[in-house]
């Protein structure tokens, strides 16, 4: 028996987990992690072909309010630098839009 270890006893935790998947014999650590992702409200590809579909709504950051003058600007941060979207590219393209009149809403 050298190599396997004994399998511990099921958790409480597990136990309910087992009861919700059917077999207890076939839980695996992944099904303990969907479920607490779906606590969360992620959305999450379960086992077995299962979707949880609940999701949690994503705050939407400021648009520009001149999409043709975000657009040039922004074509010219991609010339400008080498490695776009970065950090550096970023501030640039926010500073010179607004330098050159842009606004967010």
């Amino acid at each position: 028996m050298l190599g396997k270890k004994p399998k511990k006893p099921m958790t409480p935790k597990q136990k309910k987990i087992a009861k919700a998947y059917g077999d207890p014999n076939k839980i695996t650590r992944g099904d303990i992690i969907t479920l607490a992702k779906k606590k969360k409200g992620e959305v999450v590809e379960a086992k077995k072909g299962r979707k949880i579909t609940k999701k949690k709504s994503k705050k939407s950051g400021a648009k520009p309010k001149n999409a043709a003058l975000y657009a040039r600007v922004k074509a010219e941060a991609k010339r400008k630098f080498k490695v776009y979207p970065s950090a550096y590219a970023n501030a640039w393209l926010v500073r010179t839009y607004k330098k050159r009149g842009g606004t967010y809403a």
